[in-house]
């Protein structure tokens, strides 16, 4: 493989981190073990089958060119890793009795940006019939989509329908279209700031909403993990009849948890409703290539002060259809176009900024992750289950990302662990939150 430059949203998260603040993609995938030897046995796999894996391979390294020759100062781009070796990167643990503990430790630490930016630690579980593989990915080497399909390479092969081909991409070059430039950069900064204006317009006080201290955070760079497994068919049957879609239902269900949780920890919901931005992948379907960021983004506020959940979930649906009426690329969605528009340098240069700004931009982060129907092994151990975390944005204390698998959606929650101790009684009100919206169904 060749080296290649980072696209620039990609370049804008290999620049945006910090040490209190890790740009890395996580999941945990917990695996039902055939033996008590099995996760030896997956690290060994995990180590071997990593090294026939290109995109696993590459690191990142920064790009100095003189003048006179492409303008990527500051820039950075992929390329194979001469000294690359696996072991480097799988690690195996000692057991432990419980793969969150150890995951929330496990994702507090950036990756080494010196070698390729992955990691697969396995977990084996004290119990000897389980075992855990938590992977990192930085989110400058891959989206939710493009990790899938490297996390992949290096389970047990599947047997997928085969890829339907893909009509050649024109090539953009380093720069875009001068003429274009200017209406194109306007567009975005107008759509940027009517994004940030919705986030801002949240903390005036006649308006009635306020923000909430949960879900703010001084940056400790600790990380605490949760997870929790809730039926498909129970959200299933709160879209049938209330209408929308199985996303709508999942983010108002996470509105609904952070009321019940905020009440219960005695910080109070009523004129909570934080910001929150909603990621949308751009790759078109079934394909995970190029590598590196497809994203845009919707902003939603989560309707936590409404005590009605029906009405929860009435107002998550029209605010997703408004958003999906705008598309992808208004809005919240500008400032992801806005980096194609910002010179390497400028974000080499303005990295920190650009974290620090995501405050006053969103309060919470609640993306989807897809994963395939079929069952996923490690070395013919099956999956039972797979928690993936979204990294945290400078001064905020939460995270959620959802995955649907085999019949049950996994929400896997990521926290600052000095500001929210209490992350498994939010995973317990997620959980509860079903319950609710199911008995609000019922005739």
């Amino acid at each position: 493989m060749t080296a290649d430059l980072l696209a620039p949203l990609d370049l804008a998260f290999w620049n945006m981190e910090s040490a209190e603040h890790p740009m890395h993609l996580g999941a945990l995938g917990v695996f039902a073990a055939h033996s008590p030897t099995a996760g030896a046995h997956a690290a060994d796999l995990l180590a071997a089958r990593a090294a026939a894996v290109p995109g696993l391979r590459m690191r990142v390294r920064s790009v100095w060119q003189p003048l006179g020759l492409p303008p990527v100062l500051g820039g950075a781009a992929r390329e194979p890793d001469p000294g690359f070796d696996p072991l480097n990167h799988v690690r195996l643990h000692a057991p432990t009795a419980d793969f969150h503990a150890e995951a929330g430790r496990l994702m507090q630490r950036p990756l080494d940006r010196g070698r390729p930016p992955w990691e697969a630690h396995v977990l084996p579980g004290e119990d000897g019939v389980s075992f855990a593989v938590l992977f990192k990915f930085h989110h400058a080497l891959a989206d939710g989509l493009r990790a899938l399909t490297l996390a992949a390479g290096v389970l047990d092969p599947m047997d997928l329908p085969a890829r339907r081909p893909r009509p050649a991409e024109p090539s953009r070059g380093l720069l875009p279209d001068v003429r274009k430039l200017p209406g194109r950069v306007r567009g975005a900064l107008t759509d940027v700031g009517r994004a940030l204006d919705i986030g801002a317009s949240l903390a005036v006080s006649n308006l009635g909403v306020r923000s909430t201290s949960a879900l703010t955070a001084w940056p400790t760079g600790t990380r605490r993990t949760a997870g929790v497994v809730v039926d498909l068919d129970d959200v299933h049957r709160v879209r049938k009849a209330e209408g929308g879609t199985v996303n709508d239902v999942l983010i108002a269900v996470v509105a609904g948890a952070l009321r019940r949780w905020l009440d219960e920890r005695g910080d109070g919901s009523e004129g909570v409703a934080p910001r929150a931005l909603i990621p949308v992948s751009t790759r078109r379907p079934r394909t995970a290539h190029p590598q590196g960021n497809r994203l845009s983004g919707y902003l939603i506020r989560l309707p936590v002060a409404d005590p009605d959940p029906l009405g929860r979930l009435a107002t998550v649906r029209t605010a997703m259809d408004r958003n999906k009426d705008a598309g992808p690329n208004r809005g919240a969605g500008a400032v992801a176009l806005l980096a194609d528009h910002v010179p390497a340098l400028g974000h080499r240069l303005g990295g920190a900024l650009a974290s620090q700004a995501a405050r006053l931009w969103f309060d919470i982060l609640v993306t989807s992750v897809p994963l395939p129907s079929i069952g996923l092994k490690l070395g013919g151990n099956p999956v039972t289950a797979v928690f993936p975390f979204a990294p945290l944005a400078r001064g905020q204390s939460l995270a959620v990302a959802i995955s649907t698998y085999r019949g049950s959606v996994h929400y896997g929650l990521v926290a600052d662990a000095h500001a929210v101790p209490d992350l498994d009684r939010l995973a317990h009100a997620l959980s509860k939150e079903v319950e609710t919206l199911i008995a609000a169904c019922e005739p």
